[in-house]
């Protein structure tokens, strides 16, 4: 490290505890805003309108049977997942 570069960080600590405090500053808004959109994208005014769409037709929605054997094999995925976990 050169002088010049000592003197670009060698600051009063007034000086360096304003920068912080700027950048904390700026990093509660980034998260805010952050926030804020991510909210913005979960928002869906016809939310309501699709979960009603299978309520009138239950005849018409898939259940278990409809899939031999799904069930056993999810089931003996999550306990491969689960032991594969507990090994790392």
């Amino acid at each position: 490290m050169s002088a010049a570069d000592l003197s670009r960080v060698d600051v009063p600590l007034a000086v360096l505890i304003a920068r912080v405090d700027a950048l904390a500053v700026e990093k509660r808004a980034h998260m805010a805003a952050g926030l804020l959109a991510e909210d913005r994208h979960q928002y869906d005014p016809d939310d309501m309108r699709f979960a009603e769409l299978p309520c009138p037709h239950p005849e018409l929605c898939s259940t278990g049977a409809d899939y031999p054997g799904f069930d056993a094999r999810i089931t003996h995925q999550q306990t491969l997942n689960t032991a594969a976990r507990r090994t790392r």
